[in-house]
């Protein structure tokens, strides 16, 4: 995936099949790294962890969501925020649009390999 400065629209960003339930647009910057995810109803996103600071904010759907021990169902509208380090995972009872970014840029991303937690959903 390409670094963006300046102007671009969401949908020129290629659009990524992570599994048969998961798609993502990954734009990234010099600092950050933002991901547009599609998911189906039933995609796990299995329990992990990164060194990156990551924002959430559900556009779409719903996903049951666990940050270390707190455990909630997060709907449109809804944020939060993953310090890094901290190992989370969510389910999505239905079909999803999320808006996640990252802090510093997810290199591991940018390669267009799956990530190894999304791999089986």
């Amino acid at each position: 995936m390409p670094v963006i400065a300046g102007f671009d629209k969401l949908a020129s960003v290629p659009e990524e099949q992570i599994t048969d339930k998961i798609r993502r647009r990954v734009v990234s910057g010099t600092q950050g790294t933002m991901v547009y995810w599609r998911m189906k109803a039933g995609a796990h996103a299995g329990a992990h962890k990164h060194p990156h600071e990551q924002f959430v904010w559900m556009i779409k759907g719903t996903m049951d969501f666990r940050i270390g021990n707190e455990k909630r169902t997060m709907k449109p509208g809804d944020i939060a925020v993953i310090p890094g380090g901290v190992e989370h995972e969510g389910y999505f009872t239905e079909d999803s649009e999320v808006i996640d970014f990252f802090a510093p840029v997810r290199e591991d991303f940018l390669s267009g390999a799956p990530p190894s937690y999304m791999r089986a959903s």
